[in-house]
């Protein structure tokens, strides 16, 4: 059904869609779930994917940073395609469309025999993944009110939270008990469910006047970001920043990046509209998204071999360790909205960022011996920082934009998280990877000349290379886990520096008391009421 032509009332819910709004929330919920809670098991998983086989697949630190990045970069490449296909095609056979290739994918992951196969069947799931996310919030903006969204919007990214305490226990109890491929299959009975629901319940909608695909605006951001992030990645691993196949990639991706800005603004269907970096607050909020999953994501990479490769918990306890996180996020994100209607956006969100700065540099303090109950306490004030970043700021981005853009919307926003989340993990894996490498070289002199360059790339690594060389490898252990504690030391201030830099963006660009967002010229309002019949959705 068309869109009513300009001049008439604008569009409205209709009464059958607004009775079972909360039904299709839940469904978008799941949804997400399975998307944000594969991230969230790889993270556990990762000492056993780098173990040789049978246990795992051998995976160096490189390989590892790429099964997760391969996902993040074919994710975020495809954002501003999946959100203009939704909005043009409708977002519910997008997210049809979208979960059962993630399926597919996980189906797929889950045999890898090999790193080089993990990472392509990876990619796969990001490609359906891409056209997930952003699909559920588009449909989310067009099944509640405008004075709704708030709160529906604060649920939805508790969902976040819920998937990030869902995932580590739910892999460290897989990988106790089964091969560490199920990590990946379990998403495959959790697919054939949703898709049930959702052929049910979610309402289709889509813009009436759509614009054209931009496809080699889509190309240049893929090839710009899969360029920088390797190059980043390569550092890491070298421990250099001028070797050859260093630079040559960074600068390549920088300059294809650029050239991608370019053709966007001269662009008369662009893939992501510039014109709206040009308001402040809008710019303000992606910034903060792209900061604080900058910091949270590499936190998360390291914080995995700290727990189990220098503490020795196993995947299940880990994942348990990090619950307090999640259980802020869970319980916070939601209630963000009446924090930020006392407080503000600005108050709210410089808070939050502070928080994540301190639970962040808190990890600059651990060493072998930190109490449990601190390391919660710390996960904790992160979680609960997140809570008040994510939900404030996602309201500012999607209600900045008109209702029938939603996709192009919702693809802005999970672009930026997605991107910040890969350059975290490329950037401070680079920096633990590199700092460790250097803390460790002077001790690898009794290994096999042939060993010590691959035995110095990790500390998982250190160790496995030590396991060869029986009783003499002991006098390894020691000098690895202080190299690894040195590295991490750094990493965590590092990370924790960018979330003040997040902190300093949102205390000075997004607006003080009122509204997180506001919709932008040209939008349609929303009418507190639903209507009995409506064009938007069907």
């Amino acid at each position: 059904m068309s869109q009513p032509s300009l001049g008439l009332p604008p569009s409205r819910v209709p009464e059958a869609v607004h009775r079972r709004r909360w039904a299709i929330l839940g469904v978008l919920m799941l949804s997400l779930l399975i998307v944000v809670l594969d991230n969230s098991i790889l993270n556990v998983a990762v000492r056993t994917i780098a173990a040789p086989a049978p246990t795992g697949i051998g995976a160096t630190q490189g390989e590892l940073e790429w099964a997760i990045n391969s996902y993040t970069l074919v994710f975020a490449g495809l954002l501003f395609t999946a959100g203009l296909l939704g909005d043009r095609l409708g977002r519910k056979k997008v997210l049809l469309a979208g979960i059962t290739v993630f399926g597919i994918g996980s189906a797929l992951a889950a045999l890898s025999g090999t790193p080089g196969e993990l990472i392509g069947y990876r990619a796969v799931m990001g490609l359906g993944g891409a056209f997930v996310m952003p699909a559920t919030m588009a449909v989310l903006m067009n099944v509640f009110e405008r004075d709704e969204q708030p709160r529906a919007i604060g649920i939805w990214a508790g969902g976040v939270g819920l998937a990030i305490a869902i995932g580590p226990i739910t892999g460290g109890i897989l990988l106790e008990h089964f091969w560490w491929g199920s990590i990946f299959l379990v998403n495959v009975p959790v697919v054939l469910v949703a898709l049930a629901l959702m052929a049910w319940l979610v309402p289709d909608s889509k813009d009436p006047r759509p614009g054209r695909i931009d496809l080699p605006g889509v190309l240049l951001s893929v090839l710009g970001l899969v360029l920088l992030v390797y190059g980043i990645i390569r550092s890491g691993e070298l421990g250099s920043v001028t070797d050859v196949t260093v630079l040559v990639p960074v600068l390549g991706g920088l300059a294809v990046l650029a050239l991608f800005v370019r053709h966007e603004k001269r662009s008369d269907h662009p893939a992501v509209d510039m014109s709206y970096f040009g308001k402040p607050a809008f710019s303000a909020a992606v910034a903060a998204i792209a900061l604080v999953f900058f910091s949270l994501m590499g936190v998360t990479f390291f914080s995995a071999f700290y727990l189990q490769s220098v503490r020795g918990y196993s995947a299940l306890q880990a994942g348990l360790l990090i619950l307090p996180l999640a259980v802020a996020q869970t319980v916070f994100a939601p209630r963000a909205r009446l924090v930020v209607e006392r407080f503000g956006t600005k108050a709210v969100c410089t808070a939050g960022m502070l928080a994540v700065a301190v639970g962040l540099g808190a990890f600059a303090l651990f060493d072998a011996s930190t109490p449990v109950w601190l390391m919660e306490v710390v996960f904790f004030v992160q979680g609960a920082g997140m809570a008040h970043i994510m939900t404030p700021v996602t309201v500012a981005v999607m209600q900045a934009l008109p209702r029938e853009k939603a996709g192009s919307g919702s693809a802005i926003n999970n672009t930026f998280r997605q991107v910040g989340g890969a350059l975290g993990v490329a950037v401070l894996g680079s920096v633990l990877s590199s700092t460790y490498r250097g803390e460790i070289e002077g001790h690898l002199g009794a290994l096999p000349a042939g060993l010590r360059e691959t035995a110095g790339e990790s500390i998982e690594a250190t160790l496995g290379a030590a396991s060869t060389l029986g009783p003499a490898g002991k006098a390894l252990l020691a000098p690895a886990y202080d190299a690894f504690l040195d590295a991490m030391h750094v990493t965590a201030l590092a990370s924790a520096g960018v979330a003040l830099v997040g902190a300093l963006v949102v205390a000075r660009y997004l607006p003080g008391r009122g509204p997180a967002g506001a919709a932008a010229p040209g939008a349609s309002a929303v009418p507190e009421r639903p209507a009995e019949a409506g064009e938007s959705v069907r």
